[in-house]
């Protein structure tokens, strides 16, 4: 799933209306309703309705949704900030019994735990985190963004807790792009400076502090991937046979699922980031092609049709992990099939 939290500090009206403005597209869009009431619960507790916030979650939950650790550790978030610490600590333990192979839920439960000064608890939470998710014969390849970012906070603790550096820190250390370093970022007397009165020790906190947010937006600057669209065999034979004048734009699948990869890396290639690949089914471009008044014949909207399944989150990143199948469907192993060189 591709999801942004909101930053903005916008007042609370206005969180108000962009929480029911995405309820009302969650209506509309029901097969996308998951990110977007999550979205949608974190403009509510930005806007201080932190109960309503957990009526979503509960709501979500009981829906059989696709990532319920995730959800259960945004409520156990929520929940612990307008004091239901108990029933918070509980949903945490229950994420950490069930050992999620995803590094978000991981990274909010151990995020909460040191907001609240459980800094041995948020240390021994990433710790298992890094265990079940870094890869056990080369640590050091090929790891995804959110679970840098595990590595990352886990740091960030130890400094706290002042724990001496171990391999993990150390792998942190390389993969750290700023000027500045971890040890400087997570330095805790950088608390100290932004209680100073010294102008020149706030300058200096000020910069440190821009260049941490930097590097996380850097990383997390789009709310959805540059995408590229996918038909599966069977939805591409319906497409065609509806609106033939699309086979200009697909002349056959096996054409189509080259172009796909040829063209994630031509992007790649050129430093667009963050890229992705969304499925489209029929029905639901012809629906697209309604809702904007135009011809699902019309190959001007099979772009902005991409662009729109991965504002709703249905992008999945390209290009797959290591040892994960191919984005095409085949089957085979993504280095065996698209991938290969």
């Amino acid at each position: 799933m591709s999801l942004m939290r909101p930053d903005t500090p916008a007042d609370h009206t206005d969180h108000t209306a962009e929480a029911e403005r995405l309820l009302r597209t969650a209506a509309q869009y029901p097969e996308d309703h998951e990110p977007l009431l999550l979205q949608a619960a974190a403009h509510l507790e930005l806007a201080g309705d932190r109960e309503r916030a957990t009526t979503l979650y509960d709501r979500l939950l009981s829906a059989e949704p696709e990532h319920p650790a995730l959800i259960k550790a945004f409520k156990a978030a929520n929940l612990w900030e307008y004091g239901h610490e108990a029933e918070a600590r509980a949903i945490i333990e229950g994420i950490r019994g069930s050992a999620p192979r995803d590094p978000a839920p991981w990274e909010i439960v151990a995020e909460t735990l040191e907001t609240h000064d459980e800094l041995d608890a948020a240390h021994a939470t990433l710790t298992t985190a890094l265990t079940l998710l870094l890869p056990a014969d080369d640590p050091t390849a090929d790891i995804p963004y959110p679970t840098q970012s595990l590595l990352t906070a886990r740091h960030r603790v130890r400094r706290l807790l002042a724990l001496p550096h171990d391999a993990w820190d150390e792998l942190a250390d390389r993969l750290h792009r700023a000027e500045i370093t971890l040890d400087e970022l997570h330095d805790p007397k950088r608390l100290w400076s932004l209680g100073s009165n010294d102008p020149a020790e706030l300058k200096a906190e000020l910069a440190r502090l821009r260049t941490e947010l930097g590097t996380y937006r850097a990383a997390l600057s789009r709310p959805f991937p540059v995408a590229v669209l996918h038909w599966p065999s069977a939805e591409l034979d319906e497409l065609l046979t509806a609106y033939p004048t699309l086979s200009t734009e697909y002349p056959t699948h096996a054409a189509h699922l080259l172009d796909i990869e040829a063209s994630l890396r031509e992007l790649s290639a050129t430093g667009t980031a963050n890229l992705g690949i969304v499925t489209g089914t029929v029905p639901s471009y012809e629906a697209f092609a309604a809702s904007e008044s135009s011809s699902p014949s019309n190959a001007d909207l099979l772009p902005q049709y991409a662009t729109t399944l991965a504002a709703r989150g249905r992008a999945v990143a390209w290009p797959p992990r290591r040892g994960e199948g191919c984005w095409c469907g085949s089957g085979r192993g993504y280095v065996e099939c698209h991938g290969a060189a």
